[in-house]
C-alpha cells in the first residue's frame, strides 16, 4: 500500500524602500488619513509602516498538513462526525475547563433560548419545563465527567511506552457471511503497523497515529476482498486495573461488490483451448470482485498457456471498472497467447560442465512434444541437483515460427554458472563403544564430464581405518540412474572382531535427493570382498585369523511417502535388502542376507512429532560361525538400541564380547517436539540379536533416554543420552550419540 503524502512551502514577503520614496501627505490616496509623525523621534531606519514589504529568503520549511498532525488519543479522529445532540456540548468540553454546566452551556445545547420566553397564563408548563431542562442538563454533565475521566485514565499511562490490545470487530450486514473474517483478520495482524511495531516504545501520540495507518489498512483490504462501500471507526480506551489501552476497529463492510462482465481479451488465437482456459480463470459473472481471485485467475490462465504449447504467453494488468452506483465491476484481463510451439533441441551454454546431448539425455521431454513450462522448470532443477552449477538460467527461443495451424519450434537454450567443484570435508564424531572417529575426504564432482565424480576418503578413530576410493556417474544412460564403483581397504578392530578388508564393488541404482524427493528408489550391485577376520571368540581360545573370500549381489528397493528426506514430520517409509552371498573359506558355504525396515511418523500438534521404527533381520543357509564376522548382524548404538554400546547387545563369548548372529529385531519410538531451532526427543529402543536366523524376541535389551537436536539449514544436529533399562554385564551406565541427521 502506497501512502502519498505534500508539504508547502509558506513564505512571508517584506519589501524596504528608501527614505526618499516615502509619500508625503499630500500624495496620499483620497480617503486615507495620515497620522502626523512624531517630531521628537526621528526613525533610523527610514522605514515606512505603510509601504509594502520586500520578500524574504525562503526558509525551506515544510510545515505539516491538519490530516498529518494525529488526534488526541482518546477523542474523535477529525473526519469523524458527533452524533448532532453531542457536538455543542464536545466543543465545550474542549473549550472551557468549568466543572458544572452554565446557562450558556443551556443555551448551546438548545436546553434554554438566549432570550427570555414569553409570559404564560399556564406556570406549571413553565415548572415542567424547567424540570427537562434540569435532568437534560444533568445528563450532559454526566457525559462531561465521563469523557474527562476517560481522557484523564489515558493521560495516567503515558508515560511514553504505552502498551495496547487491537480487536477488529465486524458489525452485522447483509454479506458478511461472504467475507472470511478469520482469514481478514490474520491477513491484517501481518500487515497491521500496530502489530509491527508493537514491541517499540511509544506514546499515546504515536499510538495513535499507528491506529490510523491500521484505519486505512482495513478499508484498504476491504476494497481487495470486493467491499467497495465500506466504512471504519477507530476508538482507543484504558483496560480497566490495566496499565494497557484497548484499540478497537468496528468494521461496517457494507454491500459486497460483484462482477457485471468478465472479458479476457485476445484469448480467442490459433491454438487456444478457449473454454478451458475460462475455465481456469475459476470466476463468472456475478462472483464478487475479490482482488485475490482475480490475481490468481490471471495466474490460472497464463500456466495453463504455458503448459499447452504457448511459452511467449503474457497476461496484462486486469482492469476493474467500479460501479459504485450498481454496486458491480466491469473486469478485463488482457490476453497475448503469442503464438503455439513444440519443443526442439537443448542448446547448453555451460563451459562444457554438461553439453547439449546429456541434457537432452536428462530433460523429460523429447523433440515434437507440445512445449510445457513445468517440462522446462523440471530440466533447470535437475541441472541444480547434479550439484555443478549455482544458477541455471533456462529460456525459449523461437526456431520456426507457427503456420496456420501447425506450431512452431522452440529451442530451450541453458546458461549455468558453475559451482564449486572441488571439496574437502571433514567430520569428527563419538559414539559409546565406538570410540572416537575422525574422516577427510576430497572430491571432484566433474572429473570425468559430464558428471564424472572422483572422491577419496580417509577414515582414523580408536576401532577403525579406513582409505576408499569412489568414481560416481551421475544419469548415467538415463536420468536420475547412477553408476558407482569403488575400492576400499580397511582395518577393523572392535569387541566383536578384528577384520582387514579389501573391497571392491559397483552398483547401478535409482537415488534420491533433496531436490527430487523420490517415492520409489532401487539398487543393484556386486561386491568382491577379501577379508582377513578374527572373532572374539577365537581371540579367548587363541585361534588363528581365518581368510574369507565373499562373492555377494546386493540389491534394494524403498519406498519412501514421507515429507522430507533428513526431518520428517508425516508419513512412512518401507524398505528391503536382499543380498545373496558366497563364501570361500575352508570350504564353500552359499547364504542369504535379509534385512527389512520399516518407519513412520505422525504429527500430534504444530510442535510434537511421534516417530518409529522397526527392524528385521535374517541371514539364511550358514551357521554363523561359517559366516565372516563382519557379516553378521549386530544391535546396539546410536543408530539401534540407544543406552548400549555399538554392536553390544546380543550373545556374547566367555570373555563377555559379544560375536553377532543370524537374526535381528529391532523397535524404537521417540516424541521429537521442537521449540524454534532446537528441540528435545525423549525415546525408547528395544532390540536383541540372535544365534538363529528366525527372531523369537526373547531376551529383547530395552534403552531409553533423552536427545537435544539443533536445526540447521543443511539438516538437524543430534545429541542423544541414553541409559540401558535391563543391561548385560558389562553394558555402560551411559551412552552419547552425536551425528547429523535423525535416528531414523
Amino acid at each position: 500500500m502506497l501512502v502519498a503524502g505534500c508539504a508547502w512551502h509558506h513564505v512571508a514577503w517584506a519589501q524596504q524602500t528608501e527614505a526618499s520614496q516615502v509619500p508625503s501627505a499630500s500624495s496620499a490616496p483620497s480617503g486615507t488619513v495620515l497620522q502626523p509623525q512624531d517630531p521628537q523621534v526621528e526613525d533610523p531606519l527610514n522605514i515606512d509602516p505603510l509601504a509594502p514589504l520586500d520578500q524574504l529568503p525562503a526558509m525551506e520549511v515544510e510545515w505539516p498538513e491538519g490530516g498529518d498532525i494525529p488526534a488526541w488519543p482518546g477523542e474523535f479522529a477529525a473526519e469523524d462526525v458527533l452524533p448532532a445532540e453531542t457536538q455543542a456540548a464536545d466543543a465545550s468540553d474542549s473549550s472551557t475547563g468549568d466543572v458544572v454546566a452554565t446557562d450558556a452551556d443551556d443555551v448551546r445545547d438548545g436546553l434554554a433560548t438566549a432570550a427570555p420566553p414569553a409570559e404564560t397564563d399556564d406556570g406549571a408548563l413553565a415548572e415542567d419545563a424547567e424540570g427537562d431542562r434540569a435532568a437534560r442538563r444533568a445528563e450532559r454533565q454526566a457525559e462531561r465527567e465521563a469523557r474527562r475521566a476517560e481522557r484523564q485514565a489515558l493521560r495516567e499511562i503515558d508515560d511514553g511506552d504505552v502498551r495496547y490490545r487491537v480487536t477488529v470487530n465486524f458489525l452485522p450486514t447483509e454479506d458478511l457471511a461472504e467475507l472470511d473474517q478469520d482469514a481478514f483478520r490474520n491477513r491484517f495482524q501481518a500487515l497491521s503497523t500496530l502489530e509491527r511495531l508493537s514491541d517499540d516504545d511509544a506514546n499515546l501520540a504515536q499510538v495513535n497515529r499507528r491506529a490510523r495507518d491500521d484505519n486505512d489498512l482495513i478499508d484498504t483490504m476491504l476494497r481487495v476482498y470486493g467491499f467497495y462501500d465500506g466504512e471504519v471507526r477507530n476508538s482507543v480506551a484504558r483496560i480497566p486495573d490495566q496499565d494497557r489501552v484497548q484499540l478497537t476497529f468496528d468494521v461496517n463492510p457494507g454491500p459486497i461488490y460483484r462482477l457485471s462482465a468478465i472479458d479476457l481479451a485476445g484469448l480467442d488465437a490459433v491454438g487456444v483451448d478457449v473454454p478451458a482456459a475460462r475455465a481456469a480463470f475459476g470466476m463468472k459473472v456475478g462472483d464478487a470482485a475479490n482482488a485475490d481471485r482475480i490475481v490468481a485467475g490471471r495466474l490460472a490462465v497464463l500456466t495453463r498457456l504455458l503448459e499447452t504449447g504457448f511459452p511467449f504467453a503474457q497476461t496484462g494488468e486486469p482492469d476493474l471498472l467500479i460501479d459504485h452506483e450498481a454496486r458491480s465491476g466491469a473486469l478485463t484481463v488482457p490476453v497475448t497467447p503469442g503464438g503455439q510451439y513444440r519443443f526442439g533441441g537443448v542448446i547448453a551454454k555451460d563451459d562444457g560442465l554438461f553439453g547439449s546431448r546429456h541434457l537432452e539425455r536428462i530433460a523429460r521431454f523429447d523433440r515434437g512434444d507440445i512445449f510445457q513450462a513445468s517440462e522446462m522448470d523440471d530440466l533447470r532443477r535437475a541441472i541444480l541437483a547434479t550439484g555443478l552449477v549455482s544458477t541455471a538460467t533456462l529460456t525459449p527461443v523461437a526456431a520456426t515460427d507457427p503456420v496456420g495451424n501447425d506450431p512452431g519450434t522452440v529451442n530451450i537454450q541453458v546458461e549455468t554458472v558453475a559451482a564449486p567443484l572441488r571439496t574437502i570435508a571433514g567430520e569428527v564424531g563419538y559414539g559409546t563403544g565406538e570410540g572416537y572417529r575422525a574422516e577427510v575426504s576430497w572430491e571432484h564432482r566433474n572429473f570425468f564430464p559430464p558428471e564424472g565424480l572422483v572422491r577419496a576418503r580417509a577414515v582414523g578413530g580408536t576401532q577403525e581405518q579406513l582409505i576408499n576410493l569412489v568414481y560416481r556417474r551421475n544419469n548415467f544412460l538415463k536420468r536420475d540412474r547412477v553408476l558407482t564403483a569403488q575400492v576400499l581397504a580397511s582395518n577393523i578392530d572392535r569387541d566383536a572382531f578384528e577384520a582387514r578388508t579389501f573391497l571392491v564393488a559397483a552398483s547401478i541404482e535409482r537415488q534420491t535427493n533433496l531436490i527430487f524427493q523420490k517415492k520409489w528408489t532401487w539398487s543393484l550391485g556386486a561386491e568382491l570382498v577379501l577379508s582377513d577376520e578374527r572373532d572374539s571368540r577365537a581371540r579367548i581360545v587363541g585361534g588363528a585369523r581365518r581368510t574369507f573370500f565373499i562373492a555377494a549381489l546386493p540389491t534394494a528397493l524403498t519406498y519412501d511417502g514421507t515429507d522430507s528426506l533428513l526431518d520428517p514430520t508425516r508419513g512412512f517409509r518401507l524398505g528391503g535388502r536382499l543380498s545373496p552371498e558366497y563364501s570361500l573359506q575352508s570350504g564353500s558355504k552359499g547364504y542369504v542376507r535379509i534385512q527389512i525396515d520399516g518407519s513412520y511418523y505422525q504429527p500430534v500438534s504444530d510442535r510434537i512429532v511421534m516417530a518409529g521404527r522397526v527392524r528385521l533381520g535374517s541371514i539364511v543357509g550358514a551357521n554363523r560361525f561359517d559366516i565372516a564376522p563382519s557379516r553378521r548382524f549386530y544391535a546396539g548404538g546410536g543408530g539401534s538400541v540407544r543406552g548400549y554400546g555399538f554392536q553390544a547387545i546380543g550373545p556374547r563369548d566367555g570373555n563377555n564380547d559379544p560375536i553377532g548372529g543370524n537374526g535381528l529385531a529391532e523397535v524404537s519410538i521417540e516424541a521429537r517436539v521442537r521449540f524454534g531451532d532446537f528441540g528435545v526427543v525423549p525415546f525408547f529402543d528395544a532390540g536383541n540379536v540372535y544365534a538363529g536366523s528366525t527372531p523369537d524376541f526373547s531376551g529383547i535389551r530395552y534403552g531409553a533416554g533423552i536427545g537435544v537436536r539443533y536445526y540447521s539449514s543443511f539438516g538437524p544436529l543430534r545429541l542423544d543420552v541414553g541409559t540401558p533399562l535391563n543391561p548385560q554385564p558389562g553394558d555402560s551406565r551411559i551412552g552419547v550419540y552425536i551425528s547429523l541427521g535423525q535416528a531414523f
